[in-house]
């Protein structure tokens, strides 16, 4: 009996142990792909590794629904708009326009920014003020926002629960059909962290693959000179191949602050008037410039900081010839920075997104 007994233990215990096998590598078989960033050799050599969040890891399938959801108007309230409507591949993820035009014409308040290296933004801070903390919080906004998507989450994910693929696609890199806005932003935010740019004919000229026009080189010397364009404490160097600090600043472009940026979001007026440095890379294509989009030419931004500077109380120190006007350059310094500043533009990023 006592054999008997033992053999029935054996058994069940055979079974559950099969069953706990064969359902753990069930779950093996149908868990979604990790994936990894392809870090440029730059970034390698430069910078720390790119900030990856624990609870959302990049996978095949995840980045793979985030893209399909960047470029689906269901995330708008009338199925018009895209997060690709102001992010445009064209322009390097970002709008031609000063001010991007949401949902039944709506104008925004803000150029929308580019999106490009935002795995490397040490800040973590996002918008052009500063108001997300991660790029998953980042994607919120806009869908709810009245002069972009226009919608509500309820709406949204009811659009893409009764949809004919997204639950099985929501399945495959989350492990649910259920869709929520967790999910949604979390894909959103893996798909973006691959918009990697770092193939700018001055990154090969750093490997070594290509050289510098004399004007190139003479606008890199004039954009690192303290006593001419003293460009690179906000915009990064070529020990920075992100060409942006990432951090907040007051570049003297009013003397009486309307917008007060960063300073609506941390209530301190001493952050009045800052906004977020932006990369320099692909200003080929993502004109305009500043937060507001006021200028329309590199030329009118160099005009800007060599003769149009303006005082303010929050005017940022690195703004040291703000009393002059500006740094003062000659005709030739000025085409010369230009050229460089060009040459941080990356074609192949464009034509590859």
């Amino acid at each position: 009996m006592k054999k008997a007994r033992f053999k029935y233990i054996i058994g069940l215990w055979s079974f559950f142990t099969v069953l706990s096998c064969s359902t753990e590598d069930s779950s093996l078989e149908n868990a979604p792909t990790p994936s990894q960033l392809d870090v440029p050799v730059l970034f390698e050599r430069n910078i720390i590794a790119p900030l990856l969040p624990v609870d959302n890891p990049l996978t095949e399938e995840g980045i793979a629904l985030g893209e399909r959801l960047f470029f689906d108007p269901l995330l708008s309230k009338d199925n018009t708009i895209s997060c690709a409507s102001c992010h445009a591949p064209a322009q390097a993820f970002s709008d031609t326009v000063q001010f991007s035009r949401g949902v039944e014409e709506n104008l925004g308040e803000r150029n929308a920014m580019p999106l490009f290296n935002l795995a490397w933004n040490f800040s973590e801070r996002f918008f052009w003020d500063g108001q997300s903390f991660s790029l998953e919080h980042q994607a919120l906004a806009p869908v709810t926002n009245p002069k972009e998507m226009g919608s509500t989450w309820p709406d949204v994910v009811a659009k893409l629960q009764d949809h004919a693929s997204y639950p099985d696609l929501f399945e495959q890199a989350f492990g649910t059909t259920l869709v929520d806005s967790v999910t949604v932003t979390k894909a959103l935010a893996q798909y973006e962290r691959t918009l990697i740019s770092a193939n700018s004919k001055f990154d090969k000229f750093l490997l070594g693959e290509v050289a510098l026009t004399p004007e190139e080189q003479n606008g890199f010397d004039v954009f690192m000179d303290e006593a001419r364009g003293d460009c690179f404490h906000c915009h990064g160097s070529d020990k920075n191949p992100l060409w942006t600090d990432n951090d907040f600043h007051n570049n003297g472009l009013d003397a009486v602050i309307t917008d007060v940026g960063l300073g609506a979001v941390t209530g301190d007026p001493a952050d009045h008037g800052k906004f977020r440095s932006p990369s320099l890379r692909n200003l080929a294509f993502t004109a305009p410039y500043m937060h507001d989009g006021r200028f329309e030419t590199l030329e009118q931004v160099i005009n800007h900081y060599s003769e149009g500077l303006k005082d303010s109380p929050t005017i940022d120190p690195l703004m040291k010839k703000v009393a002059l006007g500006g740094v003062g350059l000659t005709p030739k310094d000025k085409s010369d920075l230009k050229a460089f500043l060009l040459a941080l533009s990356d074609a192949t990023f464009v034509a590859n997104n």
